[in-house]
């Protein structure tokens, strides 16, 4: 494609240049742009170009997104680092629905059975799905807790998170097992499925196997008091 640069020969006419203004230069069959000429150092565009600022927009949509997510993400940090971040005010999309499809494998060592979203159907009693790993922190904190759970009779399944299996069963030697079903996703992806920003999170599922009460973080005696037992009386 020529382009018309606007600068003229040494002893050139200044009448040629100003002939050149107002020239169009085709770029394309969507898209034009006028050369004004601006002196010795060149031209100039001006106009419309409509089919480049359609191309510009589509290249830039992703960062658009990418700065979005970004801001999103610095804003949750700031907030987790000044406190004002609060993950219980995050809903679960599983409140109110069954669980979704999953089969864990067993713990071996821990000489209980795996459990599927099946084995959470039709059940006699409510039960709570409890998501743990050995190398949790808060994890030890709940486990008193959840061992109260166990002794009183309330069934509590636990699913065992990016971990190892024998770390795991060293976990449960020294602090005790509370789970009447012991399933492993050391991949994550079950948890995934579920919406678990981390571990320890807990659910309790009703009768039918429905979701109704999600808890992200550890379960301290005041949750066990306060909204686990009286759950467990009003979806008996």
């Amino acid at each position: 494609m020529n382009h018309p640069t606007g600068s003229h020969p040494s002893g050139g006419e200044p009448d040629d240049m100003a002939a050149r203004q107002g020239e169009t230069i085709r770029l394309g069959p969507d898209a034009t742009a006028t050369a004004t000429a601006t002196g010795p150092g060149g031209t100039h565009l001006a106009g419309a170009m409509p089919g480049f600022n359609r191309r510009r927009a589509l290249m830039l949509a992703p960062l658009g997104l990418a700065l979005a997510a970004g801001g999103g993400f610095y804003a949750m940090l700031r907030g987790m680092g000044t406190g004002s971040y609060d993950p219980h005010g995050v809903p679960s999309v599983l409140v109110g629905r069954n669980a979704p499809p999953f089969t864990l494998p067993p713990l071996a060592a821990s000489n209980l059975e795996g459990f599927s979203d099946a084995t959470l159907r039709d059940l006699p009693a409510p039960v709570l799905v409890n998501f743990w790993a050995s190398w949790c922190v808060p994890c030890i904190v709940e486990h008193p807790q959840l061992m109260r759970l166990a002794r009183d009779g309330v069934p509590v399944f636990g699913v065992n998170y990016k971990d190892k299996p024998a770390d795991a069963a060293t976990f449960l030697a020294r602090h005790g097992n509370p789970f009447a079903r012991l399933g492993r996703d050391e991949p994550g992806r079950v948890a995934i499925d579920w919406g678990v920003y981390g571990v320890p999170e807990t659910y309790l599922l009703d009768r039918r196997g429905i979701v109704r009460w999600r808890w992200p973080g550890p379960v301290t005696p005041e949750v066990l008091d306060q909204d686990i037992r009286p759950l467990l009386k009003r979806h008996a």
